[in-house]
C-alpha cells in the first residue's frame, strides 16, 4: 500500500480505531499497511480460530504432549471451569491468598525473631517468576507493605547479589518457592542456596517459607514434612507463561499490596470482550490479525514492543516468553515442518529513541512496532519544563513523532493505549495478549500450549551433568595425571564428547568447588586439567 496523505490517514484511523471504553483501552492499527480486502480473506481462518478457542475454554485437552487441559482463563472466571471442584479450588485459593496477605501485613503471621515480614523473596523461573516480576514492577509504590525480590536463575553470583542485599533483613523475609513439580532444577538449586543462607544466619528456613506447587509434588511433600508456613496450589492445567494470574503471580503481588481482585477483574472483562466473533470489534483478534499480516503468517517480521511508560519496561521481556514460547514451533498440528515463530524484542520509549530506534528508522524493514501508550502519566499536576509543556507532554510527543516518522519511512506500527495504568488495566493488558497468542496460534495451525524445545534443552543439560560426573570420578581416581580433553574423553570411552568436556572442565576449574586445576596452553587441545 502506498503512503497515504494526512487526510487519508485520518480517515483510516477512524475506520480502524477500536475503543473498549469500559476497559479504558484502545487499539489503533491504521499504520499497518494491510489492504481493504485483508479481513475478507481472514474470515474463514478466524471462524475456525474462534471455534478452537471456545473448545479450549470448555476444557479440551489442548496440551496434547501431556494430555492436559489449558485453563488459565478459568483463573479469572472460575464459573467457566469444567467441574465444581475446580471452580471451588480456584475461588478458595484466591480467598486464601487474600487472607494470608492480610495476616502477614497485620502481623498475625510473622517470624519468631522479628515483629513482621517486610520482604518477599520469590524463587522461581520462567513464567513462575517473570509474570510476577512484571506485575510487581508495574504496580509497585513507595507505600507498599512489603518489597519483593526475585531469584529466577541458577547463577550463584545472581543469588549472592540478592542474598547480600537482604542479609540484614533475612529474618524479616518471607521466601516463596514456586515450582509445579518441585523438580525444576534452577528453582531447587536456588531454594537450597537460600535455605543455607537462613541457616548461616541462625534462622529456620521452614518458619520463613511458603510453597506454591501441585498437590503431592516433591515440593509439596517437602513443605509438609518440614512444616513450612503455608502451601498454595498450582494445577497442571496452568502453563508457566500463563500463570501470572494463578497463585504463582497473585501471592507475591498480594503481599506487595496490589489489589488482586482488580487485576482479575480487568482480565475477566477483557476475556468477555475478546470472545467476540467480529475481528474488527475484538482487540485480541485484531492484534492476531496484524501479526498474521505483518509476517505473512510465517513470522517473517519481528515485533518490537515500545511502551512509553517506565512501569512497563519489563513488558517486552514478559511478552518474549508468552509469545515466543507459545508460537515458536518446528512443526504444526499435523506434524508438518513449518518453523513458525514471532520474535519479540524491545525496552521502552523514549529511551530507545537514543538506541535501536535509529536502526528501525533506517535499517532493514524486518519488523513492525507495537507502541504502548499510557495517557495519564501521574495523578498530580506536573511542573512546566518549558513554556506550557510538561515532561509527560514530551513523552507523548516522542511517541507520536516516532510513530509518524516510522510510517513515513515505510515501517508498520500499531498502538495500544491505556487511559491509565492500575491493577485492572494491567489485568486487561495481560488477558489481551494471552488471547491474541491463542488466536494467532490457531491461525497458523500450531499448538501454543506445549514447549518441546524447552524440554530438549533440559534433557541436554542433564546429559552434560552426567558427563561431568563421569569425568570427575575418573580424574579423582587418577589424581596423579594431568589430562587433555581428548585423553580424558578416550579414557572414559566418550571420544565424541571432547569439546563438551573442555567446556565442563574449563568452567569447574574456574571455581573452587570441585578441586580441579587448569594448566593453560595455546589451544584447548593442549590444555591440561588435573584433580587436586
Amino acid at each position: 500500500m502506498d503512503t497515504l496523505n494526512t487526510a487519508q490517514l485520518w480517515d483510516r484511523y477512524n475506520k480502524y480505531f477500536l475503543r473498549a471504553e469500559h476497559l479504558g483501552l484502545s487499539l489503533d492499527v491504521s499504520r499497518m499497511r494491510f489492504d481493504e480486502a485483508f479481513f475478507d480473506r481472514m474470515k474463514v481462518p478466524f471462524a475456525e480460530a474462534f471455534s478452537s478457542m471456545a473448545l479450549l475454554e470448555g476444557g479440551a485437552h489442548a496440551n496434547a504432549d501431556e494430555d492436559r487441559m489449558v485453563g488459565h482463563y478459568w483463573l479469572r472466571q472460575p464459573s467457566m471451569a469444567p467441574s465444581d471442584d475446580m471452580r471451588q479450588d480456584i475461588e478458595q485459593t484466591v480467598e486464601d491468598i487474600k487472607r494470608f496477605a492480610r495476616d502477614v501485613h497485620d502481623g498475625a503471621v510473622k517470624p519468631k525473631t522479628a515483629d513482621g515480614f517486610y520482604v518477599t523473596l520469590l524463587i522461581g523461573i520462567g513464567g513462575s517468576a517473570l509474570g510476577p516480576q512484571f506485575v510487581c514492577d508495574a504496580l509497585g509504590t513507595a507505600d507498599d507493605p512489603m518489597i519483593v525480590r526475585f531469584i529466577d536463575n541458577t547463577d550463584p553470583d545472581g543469588m549472592d547479589r540478592i542474598l547480600d542485599e537482604l542479609s540484614d533483613m533475612l529474618g524479616q523475609t518471607l521466601t516463596v518457592v514456586v515450582s509445579k513439580s518441585g523438580g525444576t532444577v534452577e528453582t531447587h538449586n536456588a531454594m537450597l542456596e537460600v535455605k543455607k543462607a537462613y541457616e548461616q544466619a541462625g534462622l529456620s528456613f521452614a518458619e520463613h517459607a511458603v510453597a506454591i506447587t501441585c498437590k503431592d509434588s516433591q515440593l509439596d511433600k517437602l513443605a509438609q514434612q518440614d512444616h513450612w508456613l503455608r502451601t498454595f496450589p498450582m494445577w497442571d492445567w496452568v502453563g508457566g507463561r500463563t500463570s501470572v494470574l494463578s497463585a504463582a503471580g497473585l501471592l507475591p503481588v498480594a503481599l506487595q499490596g496490589v489489589d488482586i481482585d482488580a487485576l482479575l477483574r480487568g482480565a475477566r472483562e477483557c476475556d468477555v470482550l475478546t470472545r467476540g466473533s467480529s475481528v474488527l470489534e475484538n482487540p485480541a483478534a485484531l492484534l492476531a490479525a496484524m501479526w498474521h499480516y505483518a509476517g505473512d503468517g510465517r513470522g517473517t517480521r519481528d515485533m518490537v514492543v515500545l511502551p512509553y511508560c517506565d512501569r512497563l519496561a519489563m513488558f517486552g521481556k514478559y511478552l518474549q516468553q508468552l509469545v515466543m514460547e507459545s508460537i515458536g514451533k518446528s512443526c504444526d498440528r499435523d506434524g508438518q515442518q513449518v518453523h513458525q515463530g514471532l520474535t519479540v524484542y524491545g525496552n521502552k520509549g523514549s529511551t530507545d529513541q537514543h538506541a535501536f530506534v535509529q536502526q528501525l528508522q533506517e535499517g532493514p524493514g524486518d519488523f513492525f512496532v507495537t507502541f504502548i501508550e499510557v495517557l495519564q502519566h501521574r495523578s498530580k499536576a506536573s511542573i512546566m519544563v518549558s513554556p506550557d509543556v510538561t515532561a509527560g507532554d514530551y513523552l507523548d510527543a516522542f511517541l507520536h513523532g516516532t510513530r509518524n516518522s516510522l510510517y513515513n519511512s515505510g515501517r508498520d506500527s500499531l498502538t495500544i493505549t491505556l487511559d491509565h495504568l492500575d491493577a485492572r488495566s494491567l489485568g486487561a493488558l495481560i488477558a489481551l495478549f494471552e488471547r491474541a497468542v491463542g488466536l494467532y496460534a490457531e491461525l497458523i495451525h500450531v499448538n501454543a500450549y506445549h514447549q518441546p524445545g524447552v524440554e530438549h534443552g533440559k534433557k541436554a543439560a542433564g546429559e552434560t551433568i552426567k558427563l561431568q560426573a563421569l569425568a570427575l570420578q575418573h580424574m579423582r581416581t587418577h589424581a596423579d595425571t594431568a589430562w587433555t580433553c581428548q585423553a580424558l574423553a578416550d579414557a572414559i570411552d566418550r571420544p565424541e564428547a571432547v569439546e563438551a568436556l573442555y567446556h565442563i572442565l574449563r568452567h569447574i576449574a574456574s571455581n573452587p568447588d570441585h578441586g580441579i586445576t587448569i594448566q593453560p596452553a595455546d589451544t584447548p587441545a593442549l590444555t591440561h586439567f588435573q584433580a587436586s
